[in-house]
């Protein structure tokens, strides 16, 4: 009976042990290099007009994986900069960037025509898509996405916007899955992309 007691007694230490290694051991490393936001309501209710005047929202890119930046195009280094990276990226994915949507969002639709929308976010890729609206579709969208952007005078009429540089990424169902810094390298977007393009 005593021989059973302190056998009992060692397998329950034994288990207490594994959970508490099992406790102990790291989470399961991430697939992705960006900020996994799996589950957040990113993006619900965007509405905006591509440069041909369009209507244009979420649903309408459902399929494909979604990239969505927001900036201007008097921006004279993070925008034109992520937009170069994620053309970098879509190269690196070869014929599976078909699947990939890069949607550019302007802050500055007083100055962000739908023409200079039409000429230059295609500039980077011919497949890129820039969306724009008035004052308060602008603030939807900003709201929807918890972007932030203001203006701030030069010390002429012109003037610069401050803004939140992030790309928010949504798979093939429409769902939020990644924020991506800006200045991600190009490999590593190519390489999240990738993941999502493999799970849709």
């Amino acid at each position: 009976m005593r021989r059973s007691r302190f056998l009992l007694a060692g397998v329950l230490a034994a288990l207490l042990a594994v959970t508490a290694c099992d406790k102990l051991s790291p989470p399961a490393k991430s697939p992705f290099h960006g900020a996994d936001v799996s589950g957040s309501d990113l993006g619900g209710g965007l509405s905006l007009s591509d440069p041909q005047g369009h209507a244009r929202t979420l649903a309408d890119f459902r399929g494909k994986v979604v990239a969505v930046t927001f900036g201007y195009t008097h921006c004279p280094d993070v925008c034109p900069t992520t937009l170069h990276d994620y053309s970098l990226a879509l190269k690196k994915l070869g014929t599976d960037a078909s699947r990939v949507q890069v949607v550019f969002v302007t802050v500055d639709p007083k100055r962000d025509t739908a023409e200079v929308l039409r000429q230059y976010v295609p500039a980077f890729d011919p497949s890129f898509i820039g969306l724009r609206g008035d004052e308060a579709a602008t603030e939807r969208a900003k709201k929807a996405f918890h972007v932030f952007s203001e203006e701030v005078p030069g010390p002429t009429a012109d003037y610069t916007v401050n803004h939140s540089s992030q790309v928010f990424v949504f798979d093939a169902e429409g769902r939020a899955r990644l924020v991506i810094p800006a200045g991600t390298p190009p490999a590593d977007i190519a390489a999240d992309l990738r993941v999502l393009l493999d799970r849709s």
